[in-house]
């Protein structure tokens, strides 16, 4: 959906297929399902998320199921606190909407997206990205190809190569609208081809046609097709469920169909109402609990129809009763998301046990160890770059660590996750935040990243571990 149509969706890129799984596609399509799904890992990207099945696995290897909610970025970029308040309400998924210039709602540019997936890390939430200017392509006038989407995604690829674990492409918003919905196929695996082929390694979410609804079933039929194009095996199918699902056994027959082909799907958006039709929101989330089906629920804020905001105004105390169903129902966000393992514990569980150690037992605190660390440049965009910081406990195991380094020239941090930091002129210090300190002897482990300006530079840095 968008602020105007109530639609918002993703699309999908290009990478290299083989020629001779292609050819067999005409005899083995529902066959080929089960053929990606049994690819060995070493086809898979590596590092990120990836496909096992009907399922989204982390990068630890460990199920990711999404539950979360839309930021409506490329036209509220003054609420980016909303990131951190669907993050508040539990969201372990936010799907950003972004724009490529096509439309008249403006260019998420790479500095911007930059900033948001350092606050989606900062947050603790995955970042699904997709191009909304995609939306009704064929209808719509003035939206864009998913081949013209993909010329987006390669201009943003410095600033999301690196960051698979965080990130999944949403390559377009509802790519194809009514009108010939049948080139959603031809064009989706096109999208996929090239992507590859410009080296994303992401998990890639595709929608569906018929604004994202699938009524025709192109994407439920040609699928496999899809899939078997992923030369990592690694793309997964987004339904957006309203006017054309508003029966339950409707819901309940999509799930179905993605199950017995085991291909994985998430419903990338959903209503509670699309207009004066009530949407079956209980049975979506009940039916994806039970099948371990992801969701993202439209919108936070901002809609042209406030009945589809979860909040009203950008405002978490003005919390609506279609935010109360995402976010409190039995099934909702509160009762049923989790954090993705690679932002280890959640340092606010209050299921998570305290550490035995306190600095009040003499005879329990830990020794104090030797440590050494290094920053690592893992992207520049020229007017901004990204780091990742790691820490070596060199003799010791670490239940804690502190660092200082001094900036060699203009260099300033301008965001930060998984650290508590200062910066004095030149001189930066950042310490762990409890569930991210704890370094076994001999052991190296990532434990911060940042967002810096100026020139990039990665100065020597002091250790002082506990």
């Amino acid at each position: 959906m968008s602020k105007i149509d109530l639609a918002a969706g993703a699309l999908p890129r290009r990478t290299a297929v083989r020629k001779w799984l292609l050819a067999a596609l005409t005899t083995l399509t529902v066959a080929l399902a089960g053929t990606w799904a049994l690819l060995p890992a070493s086809a898979q990207a590596e590092g990120g998320f990836t496909i096992d099945g009907t399922q989204l696995i982390d990068a630890n290897g460990n199920p990711f199921i999404m539950r979360g909610s839309t930021h409506p970025d490329v036209w509220f970029q003054n609420e980016f606190d909303s990131i951190a308040e669907m993050s508040e309400f539990g969201a372990n998924t936010v799907r950003v909407v972004l724009g490529s210039g096509e439309r008249n709602w403006g260019v998420s540019t790479p500095e911007r997206v930059a900033a948001i997936v350092a606050e989606c890390k900062a947050q603790r939430v995955i970042c699904v990205l997709e191009n909304h200017d995609t939306t009704g392509y064929g209808e719509q006038e003035g939206a864009a190809s998913l081949d013209q989407s993909v010329d987006f995604w390669e201009g943003l690829y410095d600033v999301l190569a690196g960051e698979e674990e965080y990130i999944l492409v949403n390559i377009g918003n509802e790519p194809i609208g009514n009108t010939d919905a049948a080139q959603w196929t031809d064009a989706t695996i096109a999208a996929i081809e090239r992507m590859r082929s410009i080296g994303f390694e992401h998990t890639l979410v595709v929608d569906a046609p018929n604004w994202g609804q699938d009524w025709q079933y192109v994407m439920r039929d040609t699928a496999p097709e899809v899939a078997a194009a992923d030369e990592d095996a690694n793309t997964l199918f987004s339904i957006h469920m309203y006017g054309v699902f508003t029966d339950p056994q409707s819901v309940v027959d999509y799930f179905d169909a993605f199950e017995a082909m085991g291909l994985p799907l998430i419903v990338g958006e959903y209503g509670d109402a699309f207009g004066d039709q009530p949407v079956p929101w209980d049975t979506i989330q009940a039916e994806a609990e039970a099948r371990g089906i992801g969701w993202i629920a439209w919108s936070y804020s901002g809609n042209s129809d406030s009945r589809l905001d979860q909040v009203l105004n950008f405002d978490p105390a003005q919390i609506t009763g279609w935010g109360e169903r995402v976010f409190h129902s039995e099934n909702g966000v509160a009762n049923t998301a989790e954090r993705a393992s690679v932002f280890g514990e959640d340092p606010d569980d209050p299921t998570t046990p305290d550490d035995p150690t306190t600095p009040d037992d003499p005879t329990t605190e830990p020794p104090e160890g030797d440590c050494t660390a290094e920053i690592a440049i893992v992207s520049d965009w020229g007017s901004g770059w990204q780091a990742n910081v790691s820490v070596t406990a060199d003799q010791d195991a670490l239940s804690g660590w502190t660092l200082n380094w001094t900036w060699p020239g203009n260099q300033t941090v301008q965001s930060h996750w998984n650290t508590e930091l200062s910066s004095s002129g030149a001189s930066v210090t950042a310490g762990d935040v409890g569930w991210n300190g704890s370094i076994a002897s001999g052991q190296t482990r990532e434990v911060f990243g940042f967002i810096g300006t100026g020139t990039a530079a990665a100065p020597q840095v002091t250790c002082v571990g506990s």
